[in-house]
């Protein structure tokens, strides 16, 4: 055991054979910090699909653990030890293996892991049926806290927006937009990706595709007319729709129209943990 992985008292020489563990070092001033790693870092991982495939991509990493006050500071680089010990091995199925060895390596009561990483679906278009594929930005979020794992899922899915006023008042035509409908969601079970962009595609005007043919954009602009949507409008059924899902025990659900006709964004949110309400 390298004597400097335990805590020291600075004003004890460390043996003339070892590096000094800086972090390791006692701190007097008694406070604790909540949060401590590093940020930013980029990692290959696997992510298995709802038809059975496997997507291979580049996940970005927020890793943090609670510093207990008497401790100087944290090994940053037993993180990026723990990240490379999965080499391309990653998956999200291994998200809580290697947060629960993250806070026994870094002997912490307590642990935070962010992966954000961009997820690919194929669609085909609704009227030619031409295939193409549209990335959604996805982000697990898992703590430990005394032992207890908790995992959180978020999803931000582009839609089109159309607007009910502007329908209602124009004698023709009706200003509509991209929206981004984001999905926070705490699960009791497994759910895939492609549930939660299912649940913003459906209450949007209309969804999204990354290929149209003439037939297709014909039918996507006629069909947000008939279905215009405020930001109100969204939120409420994507909420509704969650309280229907027996998997999902709490929701944050956030709509933001880039508006075509104004230099502001329209926004709404709902939040709401189904276990206390």
């Amino acid at each position: 055991m390298n004597p400097c992985d335990s805590v020291c008292d600075t004003a004890s020489p460390c043996p003339t054979n070892v590096m000094p563990d800086v972090q390791s070092y006692h701190d007097a001033r008694q406070i604790a910090i909540d949060k401590v790693g590093i940020k930013a870092i980029r990692h290959p991982i696997r992510v298995a699909d709802k038809n059975g495939g496997v997507q291979h991509t580049i996940a970005t990493f927020n890793m943090y653990v609670y510093l207990p006050h008497h401790f100087k500071g944290t090994h940053m680089s037993r993180f990026v030890e723990i990240l490379n010990s999965y080499e391309r091995e990653f998956s999200v199925e291994s998200f809580e293996a290697m947060m629960r060895q993250m806070v026994e390596r870094l002997e912490a009561k307590s642990g935070h892991v962010e992966m954000s990483f961009p997820y690919f679906i194929t669609k085909k278009a609704p009227v030619s049926g031409v295939e193409s594929m549209i990335d959604y930005d996805i982000t697990f979020i898992g703590e430990i806290k005394d032992g207890e794992y908790l995992q959180t899922i978020r999803a931000v899915v582009p839609v089109t927006s159309l607007c009910p006023c502007s329908k209602q008042i124009s004698d023709y035509g009706a200003h509509n937009q991209r929206s981004h409908v984001t999905l926070t969601v705490r699960t009791n079970r497994f759910v895939w990706i492609e549930d939660l962009v299912r649940f913003a595609e459906d209450n949007g005007s209309c969804e999204l595709y990354g290929l149209l043919k003439r037939p297709d954009e014909k039918y996507v602009t006629e069909r947000a007319y008939d279905n215009p949507k405020f930001v109100e409008d969204m939120v409420r059924d994507v909420a509704a729709a969650l309280n229907q899902d027996a998997r999902i025990d709490a929701y944050i659900v956030e709509a933001e129209n880039f508006e075509s006709i104004h230099n502001h964004s329209a926004y709404a949110l709902i939040e709401r943990d189904k276990k206390t309400s």
